[in-house]
């Protein structure tokens, strides 16, 4: 991965902007190198190139393919170099304070104001890493993840490995999922679902199909199934949809995200609620990132492939600002929550 690396550490010294990413279970690496700093936005998702997009409504960054330089390259995905259980101390002040969140949100959907509510919070820590060597480490440490290295002026470097599809198009033909619940993978053990974690994927599940069902034909949900990624397994159910005629995919984009796996429901109180109680902005954390319009890596034309910006990072001089969140239901246990969201940090914290 020479040249990807050498092109990594030529833009971001230059200021330039790009995306280096390799999709789940591949080992191709693609690489959208900017040739100027200039910020820009999609235009109703149309474009050819790689779009960043944040948790809010605010406009989406986008690498337009034709102002780039695109390159491929396979890797060879190592076992080594990085940490399954990184030692860290947990801070007793962000378990108070993410605990008493969680509480609240217990409280607002006893009272009925939602069915559902996803909390989240963030942590900074030291990082003395070189930036190409973390991106090996994730891909080599995530391989059923969507890893990735961003970079524009405006929004800083973000580096992630995600689990959840948010929408993958070829064509007309639409494939999503839905990913909630969570527990740590143990090799010893099946994984046994408890109510609260089937009813809060079952919510995520519900809201997609509806949600396709206003600009898409032939919606169809497998059954939910175990779904491994890293330290952690999920639920998860595969969605299927044929786009209606002369529907924008646009509109299937803006219809789904946020979806209640990163959000809440009713989706727009939701979303309201956390940005007043959750102490902190969450940027690009839960928004989305991909290609559009096009496999770079193949070259065919009118595919997107989006994902969840989950289990991510973004890294500034010698810190990384992890963030992290889990889906809050009447069932929720404040320290059991907490819990997982330090299962969930385990996964940028062993490449960093």
């Amino acid at each position: 991965m020479t040249d990807l690396t050498d092109k990594i550490k030529s833009h971001l010294k230059a200021q330039l902007p790009f995306a280096v990413y390799c999709k789940p279970g591949t080992d191709t690496v693609t690489g959208l190198f900017g040739n100027s700093n200039r910020a820009v936005s999609t235009d109703g998702f149309k474009g050819k190139g790689f779009v960043f997009a944040p948790f809010n409504g605010d406009e989406a960054v986008f690498l337009p393919a034709e102002e780039c330089e695109i390159l491929t390259e396979k890797v060879i995905l190592s076992t080594g170099g990085f940490s399954d259980t990184p030692e860290f101390t947990v801070d007793a002040n962000a378990k108070a304070a993410f605990e008493a969140l969680v509480t609240k949100c217990v409280t607002a959907i006893k009272n009925k104001t939602f069915t559902k509510l996803v909390a989240s919070r963030t942590e900074t820590v030291e990082n003395h890493t070189d930036v190409a060597v973390i991106f090996k480490r994730l891909l080599s440490a995530y391989p059923n993840a969507f890893r990735y290295c961003f970079y524009t002026p405006a929004t800083g470097l973000w580096m992630g490995a995600t689990p959840e599809q948010l929408l993958k198009a070829d064509k007309s033909n639409i494939h999503t999922v839905a990913l909630a619940g969570t527990q740590v993978y143990d090799a010893e053990k099946e994984a046994i679902w408890q109510e609260k974690e089937q009813e809060e994927q079952q919510i995520v599940t519900d809201y997609i199909t509806q949600a396709l069902k206003e600009s898409c034909n032939q919606v169809n949900a497998s059954k939910p199934y175990t779904f491994r990624a890293g330290n952690l397994v999920h639920i998860k159910t595969d969605i299927t949809a044929q786009l209606k005629n002369d529907i924008a995919l646009s509109n299937v984009i803006k219809k789904l995200h946020p979806t209640p796996a990163v959000c809440g429901m009713p989706k727009e109180e939701a979303a309201v609620f956390l940005k007043e109680n959750e102490g902190y902005d969450r940027e690009f954390y839960s928004g989305f990132l991909g290609e559009l319009n096009a496999d770079f890596a193949s070259g065919e034309q009118d595919k997107s492939d989006l994902f969840v910006n989950l289990r991510c990072m973004k890294i500034k001089g010698s810190t990384a600002q992890l963030f992290i969140g889990c889906g809050i239901t009447k069932d929720s246990n404040p320290e059991k929550e907490f819990i997982e969201t330090v299962n969930k940090s385990i996964t940028m914290r062993r490449v960093l």
